[in-house]
């Protein structure tokens, strides 16, 4: 049998829609899975009630969709970061992390691959308070490791993400996300690409994607200026074709950071796009 894409999409360009609405809309646009960002949820993560999260699991199963996982994790609470020298607050920070990892392991169905966690988050993660990026780096493989096995029990995986040195100064490329999740050595930790965040990469996309196919465990797809699929110029045909010729068994997940189109154009332009690029394949 051909390959088949799993797509994907975010909820958070779905702004002030029910999560049955934005579930009903991604359905309709054609995705299989659906990824939250947590602060949709509620300000706090934690605040969540068991009640609040079950019914959340079945209302994304009853529109025929797939939890595939939390990105955008540190945009509430405010004030958390991750590699502070400030050991109390660092210690908040990734007691926030297990939050997540306790609500993404709640949300996904019980037979379900397991759920990811994309952690990007520069802002949180950034060396500061005087810290250099490299002693940042340390405290944030220290803290990664600290929560792997938390997350391997919980049928989640924790996505070390690579951004650009626009954004952030810990972990730069896939090949530093990568020793990382060597070093960690956990089947909690993995990375994962964004076609948008790689715009530093000195090697074609698809190499990358190639070369370190065995720990990508979730793809982000976007514009390199944000915007949805197809309204820019990046070449998606040589990424999906590696993923293609892979057998890649994860998500291909829309993230787009320009929401003035609109939610339902968003998602439903940004997949016809992609299927006429995969056409292009001849698969």
């Amino acid at each position: 049998m051909s390959y088949l894409f799993r797509h994907a999409t975010c909820n958070e360009y779905f702004e002030g829609w029910t999560l049955a609405d934005t579930c009903k809309a991604v359905k309709k646009a054609g995705y299989a899975g659906i990824e939250i960002a947590p602060f949709t949820l509620a300000e706090d993560p934690a605040s969540v009630t068991p009640a609040q999260r079950a019914e959340a699991r079945d209302i994304i199963q009853s529109e025929g969709l797939e939890f595939v996982g939390l990105h955008w994790l540190m945009v509430s609470p405010k004030g958390l970061h991750v590699t502070t020298p400030d050991a109390a607050l660092r210690a908040r920070s990734w007691l926030h992390i297990r939050t997540l990892i306790d609500l993404c392991g709640d949300l996904k169905q019980h037979d379900a691959d397991p759920a990811v966690l994309v952690f990007g988050s520069p802002a949180q993660r950034t060396a500061t308070g005087g810290l250099s990026p490299a002693e940042a780096t340390r405290n944030y493989v220290d803290g990664l490791a600290s929560v792997a096995g938390q997350a391997a029990q919980r049928g989640v995986t924790i996505l070390v993400e690579a951004l650009p040195k626009g954004q952030c100064d810990v972990v730069l490329t896939l090949e530093e996300a990568v020793a990382i999740v060597r070093e960690i050595d956990s089947p909690g930790v993995r990375t994962m690409f964004d076609t948008h965040n790689a715009v530093d990469e000195v090697e074609p996309h698809a190499t990358l994607v190639d070369r370190y196919f065995d720990f990508i465990r979730h793809v982000h797809v976007n514009e390199m200026d944000g915007g949805y699929c197809g309204t820019g110029d990046y070449d998606f045909k040589p990424v999906l074709a590696t993923l293609s010729r892979r057998k890649y068994a994860g998500w291909v997940s829309l993230e787009a950071f320009d929401f003035k189109p609109g939610a339902e154009k968003i998602a439903s332009e940004s997949l016809r796009y992609l299927e006429r690029q995969i056409a292009e394949l001849n698969l």
